[in-house]
């Protein structure tokens, strides 16, 4: 090893890029097509509410000053939306941002942390850069999520257990029961954090935010959530995360930069979580979009995935790379999933009607033999 990489540390080393997909920019310059589907980042078609351009007029004042360190203005707003304290509320550049933050916070090299996989990479990339052990629970042969196994893995001492439901990159979810099953099996020593950044997309009698199931308890533990998702603040940057009790959120923030979110993303944020009418529009069209995508996929013979995300994971049954780089030439932009024992695999995001047709055609033209 030459240079500077002798001080690069192993666990660094032995991690993957992190797959943050391709721009519209890079696609126009790689094949300029006509016309370009953006179906990759799981982003919301609708964008935000248009409320938020009712901040324009105060971007000079917001750039002025540092931002509140711990955006009580959000804090409290979020934390009423969920019956919580704002003491409980802890924000983030995103919620992989409070990932970080949480690994920072508690994790020991040689800690066993239980996942769900295929997993949101970060789940497991900052648990590893701080040594710990990452035990993975993989899915039924469905693709949806073994309760039997998770609640096994969840039985033992772990210093942490971190998945999100429903799943990325999957979609398959924890219904209600199930849920109630992996909390009620934890060892009392283990935090447990789940990542809702799809929560907004799931609702039904068969979902329940974990929220539910863990306020007024003794353990330990943390909900993440999102504003960059069906909120639409993806550019942004800010996600949040609600936590058992204070005094474990004060020892995050000893391990977050003090002004990780900006006063732009604050302000917007506040304005977005008050509009519930856009949010319900939001909702209704993936929901709405996500039934008729996935039947047309089932109608051209592709496995899919149960989802109650904004995105569907859809089964190529070969080189997932390849279908993805011949959609590239019709201006459309999906993932094609890395993991290992996913590579037939790519997530695509339930966008417009317009952007799903485009895809679809696209689809149905790169797949004639």
């Amino acid at each position: 090893m030459s240079g500077s990489f002798h001080l690069i540390r192993p666990e660094v080393q032995g991690l993957s890029p992190y797959n943050a997909g391709l721009t519209l920019a890079e696609v126009k310059a790689r094949h300029d097509p006509p016309r370009i589907a953006k179906l990759g980042s799981n982003e919301n078609p609708l964008g935000p509410s248009s409320k938020v351009d009712t901040l324009a007029g105060e971007l000079r004042a917001l750039a002025r000053h540092y931002p509140d360190p711990s955006g009580s203005a959000l804090a409290a707003a979020i934390a009423e939306a969920f019956s919580l304290t704002p003491g409980q509320v802890i924000l983030g550049n995103g919620s992989e941002d409070l990932i970080a933050v949480i690994c920072r916070t508690v994790l020991r090299p040689g800690d066993r942390v239980v996942t769900l996989y295929p997993s949101f990479p970060l789940h497991e990339d900052y648990a590893a850069i701080m040594g710990a052990r990452i035990e993975r629970v993989g899915l039924s042969d469905d693709l949806t999520i073994d309760v039997d196994k998770l609640v096994s893995a969840v039985c033992a001492p772990a210093r942490m257990v971190i998945f999100s439901n429903p799943m990325n990159p999957v979609g398959s979810w924890l219904d209600p029961a199930a849920l109630a099953r992996i909390v009620d099996a934890l060892h009392p020593d283990t935090l447990l954090v789940v990542d809702e950044a799809y929560a907004e997309y799931a609702a039904g009698e068969d979902y329940c935010s974990a929220l539910s199931l863990l306020k007024g308890g003794t353990r330990p533990w943390i909900v993440l959530r999102t504003f960059s998702k069906a909120y639409g603040l993806a550019g942004f940057r800010i996600g949040f995360g609600l936590v058992s009790e204070p005094g474990l959120r004060a020892y995050l923030d000893r391990a977050r930069t003090p002004f990780n979110t900006n006063a732009l993303a604050q302000a917007a944020a506040c304005v977005a979580l008050g509009d519930t009418d856009h949010l319900a529009r939001v909702v209704a069209l993936a929901v709405s979009e996500r039934r008729r995508v996935s039947e047309r996929l089932t109608a051209m013979g592709l496995r899919t995935a149960p989802s109650k995300g904004n995105f569907l994971f859809v089964d190529m049954g070969g080189d997932d790379a390849a279908v993805s780089e011949k959609l590239l030439r019709h201006g459309v932009i999906v993932k094609p999933w890395r993991q290992e024992g996913y590579r037939s695999f790519m997530r695509v995001t339930v966008g417009s009607r317009e952007e799903n047709d485009h895809f679809l055609e696209a689809l149905g033209a790169v797949r004639v033999p």
